[in-house]
């Protein structure tokens, strides 16, 4: 069954279960709205975000640390990422949204293949080193939903964004090797030709004319 009216944070960023995602709060709706999450200790989803509107499948988070305060409201806080869902209605009633959803998790119970996941965890420790990285701790590789642990530090929202949607970790983590697999050469040789593009040839800084 849909469950309450969820308060919806639309972002340029995807939240996977269990993960944590600190955020700067300075707009004035979403001071009330995580004024109340934080007052009522309730959670409050993050969708993502786009030029087309927002995501229909999206995570919530609670709001685990306020890290800082400031005196016109805005605050700093430490989130992380607790149950999937989909959107079944949106609610436009407050200045911020809100809606309808219903909860889901994996339904497909099979493990991984060993040898899938040693080749995730190697691409992974491999993708550490690129600078497209992006920080976000290090992962607590004993998830039962390691995909998500993983992933987070991709750059790649649209391809984070189904893999929130997906039901099997098992499906997960063989499409996340698949996408390392070719991520990770790919942007080595991006990030190769940045290294060189600002030499002049001569091993010099490239003047400006």
């Amino acid at each position: 069954m849909p469950s309450r009216l969820l308060p919806l944070f639309p972002l340029q960023v995807v939240v996977f279960p269990r993960t944590r995602l600190p955020l700067h709060i300075f707009e004035e709706r979403y001071k009330l709205m995580v004024g109340e999450a934080i007052r009522d200790g309730c959670e409050f989803g993050i969708v993502l975000a786009g030029e087309q509107g927002i995501a229909n499948a999206g995570c919530s988070v609670a709001v685990e640390k306020v890290l800082d305060r400031y005196p016109d409201g805005r605050m700093d806080i430490l989130t992380r990422g607790l149950r999937r869902f989909e959107i079944v209605s949106l609610d436009e009633e407050l200045d911020y949204l809100r809606a309808e959803v219903h909860y889901f998790d994996d339904e497909d119970q099979a493990q991984p293949e060993p040898e899938i996941r040693k080749q995730v965890l190697r691409h992974f420790r491999s993708l550490k080193e690129l600078g497209s990285a992006r920080p976000r701790g290090e992962p607590d590789l004993a998830d039962p939903q390691l995909s998500f642990q993983l992933a987070q530090i991709l750059p790649d929202l649209d391809f984070l964004s189904a893999l929130l949607r997906q039901r099997s970790e098992a499906s997960r983590l063989k499409q996340l090797n698949q996408y390392l697999a070719d991520y990770i050469p790919r942007q080595r040789a991006i990030e190769r030709v940045q290294g060189v593009a600002p030499t002049n040839g001569f091993g010099g800084k490239r003047r400006e004319l």
